[in-house]
């Protein structure tokens, strides 16, 4: 006949437990994760002769992302010359000292000053843009979009975001009657724990 547990060692048992478990998800949530640049997006749009949405996309990404309480922080880079809107000869123009001066301005930063959580899912992110040799205060809200393991068993999330910038505000005025100043970004980011 086996004996009754003693009721402190189930206690112990439990505290265990719930330790083992508390550890466990502070340590997922302050990992640090990179941005995966293969199932990462930056996208564009711009009107064109205030009628129909023109497109683009940058092809190089990388990045860092950290949500940790203690010291959250997002850093990305974005190569200027991996601009890409479907159509060559708009892209060389697009890379000219007309638009982005792509070998004068060979990156686009964008680094956070302050990361608020908003939710379970939410972030508020106060950041620099670094554009076209200017630094501009932006604000976004970042949301987390899911998370799972990728097929190395590694820890992946992702999260996206949509805002506007004024591409006057970054020296960008060629053909302001033609192309709106307002530019739509939208970025989708996978990122997987390090």
């Amino acid at each position: 006949m086996k004996k009754p547990h003693h009721p402190f060692r189930i206690l112990a048992i439990c505290l265990g437990l719930i330790g083992f478990m508390t550890i466990g998800a502070s340590r997922a949530f302050s990992e640090s994760y990179a941005v995966d640049p293969v199932h990462s997006t930056v996208l564009f749009r711009i009107k064109h002769m205030e009628t129909s949405f023109s497109w683009g996309r940058f092809n190089e990404i990388v990045g860092r992302l950290n949500l940790d309480d203690k010291a959250p922080s997002l850093e990305m880079h974005v190569k200027t010359e991996s601009l890409d809107t479907a159509n060559a000869k708009r892209d060389q123009h697009l890379k000219s000292p007309d638009f982005f001066s792509a070998k004068q301005f060979p990156t686009i930063s964008f680094k956070s000053k302050r990361i608020a959580r908003l939710g379970d899912t939410k972030y508020d992110v106060d950041g620099t843009l670094s554009l076209h040799g200017f630094d501009r205060p932006v604000k976004v809200l970042l949301e987390r979009t899911g998370t799972s393991k990728n097929q190395q068993g590694v820890a992946v999330a992702g999260y996206a975001t949509t805002f506007s910038i004024k591409r006057s505000d970054f020296g960008m005025k060629y053909l302001l009657e033609g192309l709106s100043d307002d530019v739509v970004l939208i970025v989708s980011l996978e990122c997987a724990a390090q």
